[in-house]
């Protein structure tokens, strides 16, 4: 593992065997159909679909302004909002989870616990390729603005952080409902807050 702990993240396959006890009772497959999902689990699910969605529209946006199937006058006005919008709803979702949920899931099945540790350190992980983000983002679309011979350079290296954050985004999300998805089955969501 690389010192921010990316490469364990980016390069992780799915969640540790001792921790898909629940999901072997609960797989996705069944999900809404076996096994019903209440509503704390379809807002949860929801979410992250906002979260997948916000990801891929930014790394194909940054695809098409790079080969000019839009714009780049319409990109620029179309990608600081954006960007501001899945970096900031992103980063309050985690600290929701982090101080009001982890702790409750992890108590609620011992044998679960250390799963929610580790989607807490993703997070930290998660927060710190937000951080890179953003600062690749802003300086991008500096140079958007300026029309700045930089422009190609900075799109290039905003497009790497963005691939990045997504990837590793994308495997902490899946993991994150095989988790908490068959633990909310398994248990009820009134005990969690839900209905």
């Amino acid at each position: 593992m690389n010192v921010d702990g990316r490469d364990t993240l980016l390069n992780r396959p799915g969640l540790p065997d001792d921790l898909k006890v629940l999901y072997a009772k609960y797989p996705r497959e069944d999900w809404n159909t076996v096994h019903t999902i209440g509503e704390l689990g379809a807002f949860w699910l929801s979410r992250h679909e906002m979260f997948r969605e916000f990801g891929r529209m930014l790394v194909s946006g940054v695809e098409d302004l790079r080969e000019e199937r839009v714009a780049t006058d319409r990109f620029a006005r179309w990608f600081a909002p954006r960007l501001s919008h899945f970096l900031g709803d992103l980063e309050g979702h985690h600290q929701i989870e982090d101080y009001q949920y982890f702790p409750l899931f992890a108590a609620a099945d011992a044998r679960l616990a250390h799963g929610f540790e580790l989607l807490e350190e993703d997070h930290h992980v998660i927060h710190r390729l937000l951080e890179r983000n953003a600062e690749a983002g802003r300086i991008f679309h500096r140079d958007l603005l300026e029309g700045s011979d930089r422009m190609a350079y900075s799109r290039d290296a905003y497009a790497v952080e963005a691939d990045n954050l997504v990837r590793g985004l994308m495997r902490h999300l899946a993991d994150e409902e095989d988790l908490l998805i068959p633990l909310l089955l398994e248990q009820g969501e009134g005990k969690f807050g839900g209905y």
